[in-house]
């Protein structure tokens, strides 16, 4: 994965990653799901973990797709189901990604963690978008899982793409009318492969 969770708060679409070399930049991954796997995954990506306290899971829902306002609590417990669902969607989300047939260990722990109430809109008396009281690390985990469901039963189920670098494994969906996006974003992925690519014909020309 060559990018971890930024700590600055933006409401448009996706979250500021930062690069190996200290440069931020910005991924959109398409679905509040996927925004989830940037916090770390299985294997050797639980080096990227970024999940250690309960106000992790506090601050990824602030930087978040999710709309403003959301008065979060969340417990130890829920931070390691947290965890577990986001690693099931990672794995769930590369085998879509490789057309691959999704395993059934992690679609369980989707499916548990979606059976669950999720968190609940309201309109305020000013007539704005507000949260219902007692939003719990268990809807937010509910909410995300039906969002995984939705993203992997979908019309996008097809699109969900790897990053083309061959040392990046951000997971993103590709909802882009053409359906031709390769890149985490281009401002950094796209960009190295454009750099390499002017690099080797300037060799070329060269030889």
């Amino acid at each position: 994965m060559s990018g971890r969770a930024g700590e600055t708060p933006d409401r448009t679409p996706g979250l500021t990653l930062v690069s190996h070399a200290g440069k931020p930049y910005r991924f959109d991954p398409g679905t509040l799901c996927l925004e989830l796997t940037t916090t770390g995954g299985p294997g050797a990506f639980a080096r990227w973990e970024v999940l250690h306290e309960p106000s992790d899971l506090v601050a990824w829902a602030g930087r978040s797709r999710l709309p403003d306002g959301l008065d979060l609590t969340v417990s130890a417990e829920e931070l390691e189901q947290a965890r577990a669902l986001r690693d099931a969607v990672f794995l769930l989300a590369a085998d879509r990604a490789h057309g691959r047939s999704l395993q059934t260990a992690p679609l369980d722990v989707v499916n548990a963690a979606a059976a669950g109430p999720p968190l609940v809109a309201r309109i305020a008396p000013d007539g704005t978008r507000a949260w219902a009281p007692g939003a719990t690390g268990s809807r937010l985990l509910a909410t995300v899982a039906r969002d995984a469901i939705d993203l992997f039963t979908g019309p996008f189920a097809d699109r969900v793409r790897e990053c083309g670098a061959h040392d990046c494994h951000l997971l993103f969906v590709d909802t882009s009318r053409p359906g031709r996006r390769r890149w985490c974003a281009m401002e950094h992925c796209g960009n190295r492969a454009k750099v390499r690519t002017h690099r080797a014909r300037h060799t070329s020309t060269e030889s």
